[in-house]
């Protein structure tokens, strides 16, 4: 049959009567879920969906610290600091790496902090520690635009790579050796924690 061809059609009677049906009824379904049968993975997942959907709508973006993303080391900001990046950026660069290759770091000006983003999880080996404070869960974090690479505001000192975070192990042997201070107070970080962006 070629492309122009009519389909046959059905011959129908004029004085054909339809038989009655039943109005269509829709039932409500309820959507809610009791959270005991969720997956703790799944109420993460949900969490930085929302969170990207934010993102999207140019809102800042907030996050749950640890899951499966990341913890944070949080240190004052300061030429000790930058000289702990100076040498990380050296020991993470791998060949065709542009300068800077430490993890993601972000400054916070108005604190003199800096942001560390570190593999989750690091905040229940890291202990106490005389030059920074991790944080990981149920803290969250709001991060600056991706754009965001000078101030004002917080913004992207190293930039936020999908390959890379900072290397706990290397950090903390850093930050006993350059000693930037003075550290964070935990009660004063996590009341404003999720108003860095």
């Amino acid at each position: 049959m070629r492309a122009t061809e009519q389909l046959p059609r059905r011959a129908l009677a004029p004085d054909r009567v339809l038989p009655d049906t039943a109005p269509v009824g829709f039932a409500q379904t309820a959507l809610a879920v009791d959270p005991e049968h969720v997956a703790s993975d799944m109420v993460d997942l949900a969490a930085r969906v929302r969170s990207l959907m934010s993102l999207q709508r140019q809102d800042a973006l907030q996050l749950p610290l640890g899951g499966h993303f990341f913890d944070i080391v949080v240190t004052a900001s300061g030429p000790q600091a930058y000289a702990v990046m100076a040498v990380l950026d050296g020991m993470q660069q791998a060949e065709g790496d542009r300068p800077g290759a430490c993890g993601p770091v972000i400054e916070d000006p108005q604190r003199s902090w800096l942001v560390w983003l570190v593999p989750p999880g690091t905040s229940d080996q890291w202990g106490a520690h005389r030059h920074a404070l991790c944080l990981g869960r149920p803290h969250h974090v709001a991060l600056p635009e991706l754009t965001a690479t000078e101030p004002p505001g917080p913004y992207w000192l190293r930039p936020c790579r999908g390959d890379r975070l900072v290397p706990p192990v290397p950090l903390r042997q850093l930050l006993d050796q350059f000693r930037p201070g003075p550290a964070p107070h935990e009660t004063l970080l996590g009341s404003v924690l999720s108003t860095i962006s």
